[in-house]
């Protein structure tokens, strides 16, 4: 079973129109239509709406007949999406050229191992409280890995609002061929002058596709367990896993 949220086909398709259009007239002089620009305001304006999950053909019929609804939706949508194109212009991504237009995510065609998402928290193991004002940097074969895109980092930034957390999504690694299988072993390395450099080796079993994953999932990810950080002289904990 799939389910799917009829909303987001409303709201790429007219977010999709309204930024060509203002290709097509020129605008693209005071406003940026990349990528990215148009999927940072696809998230503004799905994050302000209702969704609407179907989950067979019937509902994709039934959604069709809702005619004055839709309209009505729509409506709203486009309100929201000139609303979001205004705010994602003032606050555009400095980790993007925000210059190129053309197809978003993989597309490559080429079998790859695609890596999971990589999560893990960060504590201080003198009181176990969430690190912040550290970076947590992703390393393979002794260098940083690259990531997915501009929206993941490495090094990553901890902040105080992400309670320790930190997240890695690598680019994926070309493959001879699909349905290879083999071992990524990776090390997540924190370094501050508060505390003793921590190095956290671990292992990733992939097995490769035919073409490289554009979409994020919640259900490809790897949770790492939590890591502790101490002051000179303690603990360090060095797991494999």
């Amino acid at each position: 079973m799939e389910l799917h949220n009829a909303a987001e086909d409303i709201v790429l398709s007219q977010i999709n129109e309204i930024f060509n259009t203002l290709e097509r007239n020129k605008d693209v002089e005071k406003l940026c239509t990349c990528d990215q620009c148009r999927m940072d305001t696809a998230c503004y304006v799905l994050n302000r709406t209702t969704p609407h999950y179907i989950v067979s053909n019937r509902g994709v019929a039934r959604a069709e007949q809702e005619t004055i609804e839709k309209q009505q939706k729509e409506a709203d949508i486009t309100t929201l999406i000139y609303e979001g194109i205004s705010r994602v212009n003032h606050n555009q991504r400095p980790n993007f050229t925000h210059s190129a237009h053309g197809a978003t995510g993989a597309g490559s065609h080429l079998p790859v191992y695609n890596i999971p998402t990589i999560v893990g928290r960060l504590f201080d193991g003198a009181n176990f409280a969430p690190i912040s004002g550290v970076k947590v940097e992703l390393y393979r074969n002794g260098d940083l890995v690259i990531m997915k895109d501009g929206n993941w980092q490495n090094p990553y930034h901890l902040v105080h609002n992400t309670e320790g957390t930190f997240t890695f999504w690598p680019n994926p690694v070309p493959a001879e061929s699909a349905n290879s299988h083999k071992v990524f072993e990776f090390t997540v390395r924190v370094e501050s002058p508060d505390f003793e450099t921590l190095n956290h080796f671990f292992k990733i079993p992939v097995i490769s596709d035919i073409d490289a994953a554009g979409t994020f999932s919640l259900a490809r990810t790897v949770k790492l367990p939590d890591l502790y950080l101490f002051p000179p002289g303690g603990d360090e904990d060095d797991n494999l896993l």
